[in-house]
């Protein structure tokens, strides 16, 4: 059974989603960990603790589409997940998830400490809502 971890990269912190053939993405607690080698490491629990099977993070396109300096850095991360995890990573399309999930904690007039990662985490729900969206899409009804 394919189980799906969703990744909005950041320097950081790490949003972290799952999801599974059922097509509901979830937000988790994101990797906040002060120094990378803690971040990697939250990042390997949640995949060994949830039998990921793949990888969907969200790439950051410019508003014209084309990929600037954020995109590299999103490269290498991509880079480094394959040579740790060796599983399949799909790239989706980020431009504006921080701002759709900046704005469901505005409509549930909830604030939120952005260092606490859960922005980022409900941002990578979204991206990986979207990639779910695409291969399961829902019956029509």
């Amino acid at each position: 059974m394919p189980g799906y971890l969703g990744i909005d990269y950041g320097e950081k912190r790490i949003g972290l989603s799952w999801g599974d053939e059922l097509g509901l993405a979830t937000p988790l607690r994101a990797a906040v960990e002060k120094d990378e080698a803690g971040r990697w490491r939250r990042i390997g629990e949640v995949i060994a603790e949830r039998g990921v099977t793949e990888l969907v993070v969200g790439y950051p396109y410019n508003m014209d589409g084309s990929a600037g300096f954020k995109a590299r850095e999103v490269d290498l991360f991509v880079r480094e997940l394959e040579r740790r995890f060796s599983l399949p990573v799909h790239l989706v399309d980020e431009r504006l998830t921080s701002s759709v999930a900046e704005e469901r904690f505005r409509a549930r007039k909830r604030r939120v400490d952005r260092r606490s990662g859960e922005i980022d985490s409900h941002a990578a729900s979204v991206i990986l809502q979207d990639f779910l969206d695409r291969r399961h899409p829902p019956p029509d009804g």
